[in-house]
């Protein structure tokens, strides 16, 4: 795949479809459970169920088409993102935000769906518990940006921080399709401490609290490991914010 093609929708679909999973390739028998890498970030394996991923990936391909659809992103000084994106809500450019696709076809952003903030809201509870009250910006969760990556194989993004909104509740964060290695670093710089964690399908990654502006990225993806049955070449990430703005 070259990153601008999309087979599936009748005309120019946003995924390809043609996922290989090597025979043989299993997973480990010894289930994953639920992980705090940082203090404020928690990992929930397996939090969505495979109608729930299937459902997302659907929602996916709806947003991604035109317009304001899924884009290729330069940055500033003229590099180009290997992975691609689309914003729900607000739109989400280097380095800021705005009501329309400033750096794409300036059309309007599409609208927050309603049904992703209500599920931002059970992830908060889910991953942090008892603990909710003692996370800044859990309580009152209003969500109301979304930005998906699509991660060809191949497709990185380095270690940066989530800091263009203007309240610091916690970033949901949602995976599917292919695993990645993801890092999650410290608030201060992009060296070390850091804590490489294996991200799969149906995986929740919430980091707020101390670690709400910790430096982040995936280093790789890991090819042809997601589940045949989603349709999905690559890996998408959904991650979900409060702006603030």
């Amino acid at each position: 795949m070259d990153g601008e093609t999309f087979p599936r929708f009748p005309t120019e679909p946003l995924l390809p479809t043609e996922p290989l999973f090597p025979a043989g390739q299993l997973l480990p028998a010894e289930p994953r459970r639920r992980a705090e890498p940082a203090p404020g970030a928690v990992h929930l394996p397996d939090w969505l169920d495979a109608a729930e991923q299937r459902e997302l990936v659907e929602a996916c391909r709806a947003w991604a088409r035109p317009p304001a659809g899924m884009r290729t992103v330069r940055m500033p000084r003229g590099g180009v993102m290997s992975v691609r994106m689309l914003s729900l809500g607000w739109h989400w450019y280097p380095y800021g935000y705005a009501r329309t696709v400033v750096d794409g076809d300036g059309a309007p952003v599409k609208a927050f769906p309603p049904e992703l903030g209500e599920l931002a809201v059970r992830a908060l509870a889910e991953a942090y518990g008892p603990q909710l009250p003692g996370i800044t910006g859990a309580v009152g969760y209003r969500p109301d940006i979304g930005v998906v990556n699509h991660y060809p194989h191949g497709a990185k993004m380095g270690l940066h921080r989530d800091r263009e909104e203007r309240i610091d509740a916690p970033v949901v964060s949602l995976s599917l399709g292919d695993s990645c290695i993801f890092r999650l670093g410290n608030t201060e710089t992009r060296t070390r401490p850091w804590t490489d964690l294996e991200l799969r399908s149906g995986d929740l990654l919430v980091f707020g609290g101390p670690s709400r502006f910790a430096y982040h990225g995936v280093l790789r993806t890991l090819p042809d490991t997601a589940d045949p049955a989603l349709g999905l070449v690559g890996r998408l990430n959904i991650t979900v914010r409060q702006s603030g703005l």
